[in-house]
Order: structure tokens, then sequence, then C-alpha cells
């Protein structure tokens, strides 16, 4: 991952585009479906899930300071290599990550099959920096992949076109040579995942912004500077992403992608907490959050309040986004077990409240200090995660509320008049957590535009 501050400064450059139908050789060619609603058959699936889990795990578990700790410490390649000799992962069990994510609630899983450092946790044929050419022996991939499937996951790949290994990254034009061999590598790299694992659900790329190449900055001379906003990468360099775009389409047809390589996306990453931003129901978006503060291996990293990660969760598809929560295993592939338990206690909360999250989509009523909103079919989920009063009042909407119930158990009474609605759950009945009142309408609620 990269570090939020760094982030928040780099211009994303992807961009939703159509992509022209290939004519066909009939004197009347059948229609194709457009590249909309290609995109929107392609994520249906991943909009219901709601709920995944990240996973950042490689070389960087050693010194356990972090999934940056080559760049941030300046650790020279040759000494960052050595790493690969002391990483056997003696504890790896991809079969226990895959039924922790499903006792989380969790729907499909994404892991790093190679980060910024190069080091690739895949077979990655004669590359002598690949976990199946070092210590490990053992392609993780492969295992992580066949443990997704069997668990009943979605299976997702992070993938960082960028190598801090190939000056070519931060001097594109000087170093052309070396850049051109860090795109070949990702190109060969991006064949190899696609064509040699099954079908792969999502493919998260990272680092792979034309507009990131040296860290979004240019040189003048001697000195360095970010460039400015609406600036852009001016150089010769190409990292040929609508090469690697038609061959994943060729190879997987129906794999969701995110928006960090300059390719057509089909949904938007916002990264960290306070990336949470607002409500968007046009655009598919996730956001990616730690569940301890880092996203490589840090010892003794605690996780916050079980409270903290339910509201997170109603937050987020209350705005119509899903959430994917990381964790990143110690060197020797194990999660911390006091992190496990917080995501099982998610997973206990989901088997209660799960109707409100899978399979939603955000709104009618759009978030405010009070929550957050989900509906499906004639059933709007108000999740109330700070009751200011005695009674919530609402916006009105244009549908008869004709029950009202607290899920999980309890009673919700609700008034609704012209004015807007109020709705009152007693004390006793309340989830300090997240009280979710299940309003069932006479008619849809996907007929009702937002409101605030």
């Amino acid at each position: 991952m990269m570090p939020l501050s760094l982030r928040a400064s780099l211009l994303l450059a992807a961009a939703l585009c159509a992509a022209p139908a290939a004519a066909l050789a009939q004197a009347a060619p059948a229609p194709r479906a457009s590249a909309a609603s290609e995109q929107a058959a392609r994520v249906g699936w991943w909009r219901q899930a709601r709920f995944g889990m990240f996973i950042h795990w490689g070389l960087y578990a050693i010194p356990g300071r972090g999934e940056w700790v080559q760049w941030n410490e300046q650790i020279p390649t040759g000494e960052y290599a050595k790493l690969a000799d002391r990483f056997k992962a003696e504890r790896f069990d991809a079969d226990a990550w895959a039924q922790l994510a499903k006792s989380a609630g969790m729907k499909y899983m994404v892991f790093t099959s190679r980060h910024h450092d190069g080091f690739a946790m895949f077979d990655d044929g004669d590359n002598p920096f690949s976990s199946t050419k070092t210590a490990a022996h053992r392609d993780f991939v492969a295992d992580y992949v066949k443990a997704a499937r069997k668990a009943g996951m979605g299976v997702g790949l992070y993938y960082s076109p960028l190598d801090w290994r190939y000056p070519g990254f931060f001097f594109p034009d000087l170093q052309r040579e070396s850049a051109e061999a860090m795109r070949a590598q990702y190109h060969r790299q991006m064949r190899e995942l696609l064509s040699n694992y099954g079908k792969i659900d999502v493919l998260w790329f990272d680092g792979g912004e034309t507009d990131w190449l040296n860290f979004g900055g240019d040189w003048a001379g001697a000195e360095w500077k970010k460039r400015a906003p609406g600036r852009h990468y001016g150089g010769g360099f190409d990292w040929q992403h609508d090469k690697v775009y038609a061959m994943l389409r060729h190879l997987q047809p129906d794999v969701v992608i995110n928006g960090r390589a300059d390719m057509p996306e089909d949904f938007h990453a916002r990264e960290g907490e306070g990336a949470l931003g607002d409500f968007d129901n046009t655009h598919p978006w996730e956001l990616c959050a730690t569940i301890a503060g880092a996203w490589g291996y840090q010892p003794g990293m605690q996780p916050k309040p079980l409270k903290h990660y339910i509201q997170l969760l109603a937050n987020v598809a209350g705005r119509d986004g899903n959430l994917l929560l990381n964790v990143g295993p110690g060197p020797d592939g194990r999660i911390d077990a006091v992190q496990a338990d917080r995501l099982r206690e998610i997973g206990a909360w989901l088997g209660k409240h799960g109707d409100s999250i899978y399979g939603t989509r955000g709104g009618p009523f759009l978030p405010g200090s009070w929550g957050a909103s989900t509906y499906r079919g004639n059933t709007i989920y108000v999740h109330v995660l700070n009751w200011n009063g005695a009674r919530l009042a609402l916006p009105a909407i244009p549908a008869r509320i004709v029950r009202a119930s607290v899920l999980g158990g309890g009673a919700a009474s609700v008034e609704q008049s012209a004015r807007g609605i109020e709705i009152a759950v007693a004390p006793a009945a309340r989830d300090d957590m997240d009280t979710v009142v299940a309003l069932q309408l006479e008619s849809p609620a996907a007929a009702i535009a937002p409101v605030r």
C-alpha cells in the first residue's frame, strides 16, 4: 500500500472510458452490450458481497516495520533480498486464512501477489527473487487461491507494476532501459497470474499510474519537485497498460479491477478510514482500511474495539461502498490472535445483522451524524449509530411504511407524515454499536431518490 500522505498527493489518472465494439463482418452486425453494461454485469456480485479481507504479506513481515520498510529506511536492494533466505513461513496455512475470513463474514479476499519490493509470492519461472526459488520453496498464490475457492470466497490478487529495484521507475527517461525492463516484468507476471491460477475475481493494482512515476514529481536539474495539480508526466516512457488491459479481458473477461493502473476501472479505491468520503451510488467504490493501523506486519499492533469496525462497515455500506479490511500476517504466516478474535466478533455481529449489509445498496436516507441507511427490496435498514435524543427524525419519503422492527430482536415505533419520519426504540432494545431498524415499505425502496 501507499502511505496515506503520499497517496493523497498523487494525481490519479484512471478514468472510465468506453471501449469500442469490434466490427463484425456481417451485413447486419448484432449489437454488443455497452462497456457500461458489461462493467455493471461484472461488478454485480462484488457489490453484493460488501465485505472482504485484504492480506499484506511478504518479506517485509520479517523486520516487522511495515510493507514500506525497504523504502523508508533506504535498505539496499541486495541487503533486502537476503530476507528471502529467512522467509520460510513455517506456520503458513492458507486454509486457516480463508476460514478466518469466512468466520468474519467476509465474502472475498485480496492477497498481495507482489508488492513494491519486487518479491514475487508465486511461481515466476526462472526469476530468483520469488517464493518458489528461495527459502520457502512454495507458491503462496497457488495455496491461497485453492484455499479461498474451497471456502467459497471471491479470489482477489493485489499486484504492483512498480518495483523499487528498477531505477527506471524513479528516472523513466534517463534510465529508459531499466523502465522498459520493469514494464516487461509487469506484462510477463500479469500473464502468469491471469493464466496459471484459474478464475481470478478481483485484480487490485497499486502504484501503476503513469502520473505516479518518480513518486509524482519531476527533476529540474538537480532539484526534484512534485508536479503541480493538473500537470502530468510528460516523458517518453509508457507502461502500455492498454496491452495489459486487452490481455486481462481476454484471459479473465469477468475479473473486476480497480483504477490504479490507468485502465478503465470497475471500482474506485478509497484508501484509509480518512478517505471514507461521501455517498456515491453511481460509481462502484471500495474503502480499504487496516484492522490494526498498519498494512504490513508490525508486532503488538492492537485492533480497535468492535464498535469501531461495526460502525465503519455501516458507514461504508450506507454510502454504497464495500469495505476491504486488511490484516498483516507475521513472518511465520500466522495472523495475530487478537486480530483474528476481533474478526470473528465482526462475523458474529453479521450473523445477526447481515441482512442489513449483504446485497444492499446505500440509501435512501443519506448519511448523517445519526448514522446511515441501506436497502434491499421493500426494506430500508436504518443504522442508528448515535441517538441524539429519544427519537430519530428522518426526512419524508414517497412510500408508505407498513411495519418496523429492530433487527436482531426488539420493537420500534414509527410515526410517518408528509413532514417526515420519527423512529423510537426503547433504550433497552438499542445496540450501542448499531441499532438496525428495519422499515418495511409497501413498494420497492429502489424507487426512492436519496434524501437528506
